[in-house]
């Protein structure tokens, strides 16, 4: 049982590491903002393209980052969620 556990632990954080190895990039203002987040949902670029600098615009600016790091969020979300599935399906075979 112990042995178990312990190859139960390592399948867990092998499979940890594997999410956090997801990224995603999400976008917002068809592309003026870019937030690109890993499978941990820590953000690990932002880029601002100069038209969405043009605008001068602070409180645009900052719901357009919230925009597109959420949207990166979601698409880490479906991602994992892709990724567990198949991994199920695939104990599932065995």
């Amino acid at each position: 049982m112990m042995k178990t556990m312990g190859s139960l632990q390592s399948q867990m954080k092998t499979i940890k590491e594997e999410i956090a190895k997801i990224t995603a990039t999400g976008s917002a203002g068809a592309g003026l903002v870019e937030a690109t987040v890993n499978g941990d949902f820590a953000v690990q670029s932002i880029k601002i393209s100069d038209a969405a600098m043009a605008m001068n615009d602070k409180s645009a600016l900052e719901v357009l980052l919230v925009s597109a790091v959420n949207d990166a969020n979601e698409k880490v979300k479906a991602e994992t969620a892709t990724y567990t599935a198949d991994l199920m399906n695939k104990i599932g075979r065995k």
